[in-house]
Formats: structure tokens, C-alpha cells, sequence
């Protein structure tokens, strides 16, 4: 039952989104970028300018983040390799995964408020690894000023400073904010729904194996890496489901932006989302251990 009270939020709202996405040309660019420029954001800087947040005390955690999503990408190399898809096609979803759409709301659920800030330290590793080395692998121009202008990093340095500096925001501003980054993760979950009715069954093969190697690559490197960090046990837990997420719905977007394959990076995304149908239930349940 707890495991279902889990999971039914989330998988509810992905299927009421593919619900009303069946059928209609939805056009999700305003709402990704609403989610993206402001609810995201306000998440980020609410978990971070809390009071409860220290910063040093997730460092081994955020290590523990790096190691997978670097260690997923170089078990990855040789698949790409093997399945003869292109480099830039195959292992960036592999080591990108959902940590904003599917992560944070089965981390939040599973674990209570308690879980927030870990589960935005691992968000914040994902998303600033994908948005500088992730750019990096499919156009070799990108450069770091870029990434420090998006309103996620702003954020996210802001809301360090605030943390830093042992300020606290006035209880109002801090509710007002809150209310908005609470926000992100319903509408984060209804558009991976929508964007489920774009499944591409032409390239099934390819999205088949990322399905299985992307959690597969992520639960080996959390293996690996455990032992060699000093991790509270709802650390592990958090690792652990980071590691076995699907592959992030950015990754789609990056490949359209950057002309990489989009269609075939499509089906990984979509049918690794689908996967995580049956794969999450049973990581979850040991996490939950």
C-alpha cells in the first residue's frame, strides 16, 4: 500500500496528460519553457534558501551524482558501438535521465519533505552536467556562459548565496515561492504524459535497448560508487532511484535543437519512459527497504 500511495500520484497524472494528449496537436513549447524559466526555478531556490538546507552537507551526495551520470555514459560507449547508432544519438539519453519530470515527485512522495533538498542537489548535478558536457557532445561551440545565464543556474547560485549567508527570506516571500516551485511538479508530470502520445515505434530497437541499458548503466555505477562514499541511508536511497531513472524528456529537446537524430532519440526517451512503468515499482520497493 505504501509503495502504491507512492506511485499512483505520479503514474496518475502522466497518464491523465497522455489522456488528454491523445488525438490533439499540443503545442507544449510555452509550457516547457514556463516550467523551465519559472516554476523550476522557484523550486530550486526555495529548497535551497531554506533555513534546513546546508550545502556542504550533500557534497558526498552530488559526487555520488557525477560518478553516475559520467560512469552511464562510458558503459554506454561500447553499446552505441555495438547497436552501430551514432555516439551523440545514443549516450547522452543514457546518461541524462529524468530527474525533474519523474525524479524529485517519486523522491518528494516516497521520502516526504526530507528528501527535497537531496532530491534537487541530484536534479541540480543532472541538469548542469547536461546543459554544459551534454551541449558540449552535440555542438563542440557551446560555452559556459551560456549555461550560467539560464534561469535554473541563476537560481540555483542565488539560491546558495541566500543559503550561505545564513539569511532567511521573509516567511511570506518564501510561501509565495514555494507555491510556485510546487507547482512545477504536477505540470512537469502532465507534459511527460502529453508528450507519451509521440511514441515512434519505427526506430523500436534502439529505444527497446536504451530502455533496459539506461537504469541498467545507472543502478551498476550506483553499485560501484556506494561503497567509496560516506552516504546516509536516505542518501543511498535517493542514489539509488537516481540511478535507475529513464532517460530525461531534454534529451529530446537538445536533439531537436541540435539536429542530432531527433526521431530516433524520440523513441529512447519515450519508450524508456514507458519502461519505468515496471522498472521504478521494483527499485523503489528496495529503497524503501
Amino acid at each position: 500500500m505504501r509503495l502504491l500511495s507512492i506511485l499512483f500520484p505520479v503514474f496518475a497524472i502522466i497518464g491523465l496528460g497522455w489522456w488528454y494528449g491523445r488525438g490533439k496537436r499540443l503545442d507544449l513549447g510555452v509550457t516547457n519553457q514556463i516550467a523551465m524559466d519559472v516554476l523550476v526555478p522557484a523550486l530550486v531556490f526555495a529548497a535551497l534558501a531554506s533555513k534546513s538546507f546546508d550545502l556542504t552537507r550533500y557534497a558526498q551526495l552530488a559526487l555520488g551524482g557525477v560518478a553516475v551520470v559520467l560512469g552511464s555514459g562510458l558503459l554506454a560507449y561500447p553499446f552505441a558501438r555495438l547497436l552501430k547508432v551514432q555516439l551523440k544519438t545514443f549516450v547522452p539519453p543514457m546518461m541524462f535521465n529524468n530527474s525533474g519530470n519523474m525524479g524529485i515527485p517519486l523522491m518528494v512522495l516516497a521520502f516526504g519533505d526530507a528528501a527535497l533538498a537531496g532530491a534537487v542537489v541530484l536534479f541540480l548535478v543532472e541538469m548542469f552536467l547536461h546543459f554544459s558536457l551534454g551541449a558540449y557532445m552535440l555542438d563542440h561551440r557551446m560555452r559556459l556562459a551560456q549555461l550560467l545565464r539560464t534561469p535554473v543556474m541563476i537560481a540555483t547560485l542565488l539560491g546558495i548565496t541566500v543559503s550561505l549567508s545564513g539569511l532567511s527570506l521573509p516567511t511570506p516571500l518564501h510561501t509565495a515561492v514555494k507555491m510556485v516551485g510546487d507547482a512545477s511538479i504536477p505540470v512537469l508530470l502532465f507534459a511527460l504524459g502529453v508528450r507519451l502520445n509521440e511514441v515512434s515505434f519505427k526506430d523500436w530497437r534502439i529505444g527497446v535497448a536504451g530502455a533496459l541499458l539506461c537504469p541498467a548503466t545507472g543502478l551498476a555505477m550506483v553499485a560501484l560508487v556506494t561503497p567509496f562514499i560516506l552516504l546516509t541511508p536516505l542518501e543511498q536511497s535517493l542514489l539509488l532511484i537516481f540511478g535507475a531513472l529513464p532517460p530525461a524528456v531534454l534529451n529530446y529537446l537538445m536533439a531537436e535543437q541540435y539536429r542530432q537524430e531527433p526521431q530516433r532519440v524520440a523513441s529512447i526517451v519515450l519508450l524508456g519512459n514507458l519502461a519505468a512503468l515496471a522498472i521504478m515499482p521494483v527499485v523503489l520497493a528496495f529503497a524503501l527497504q
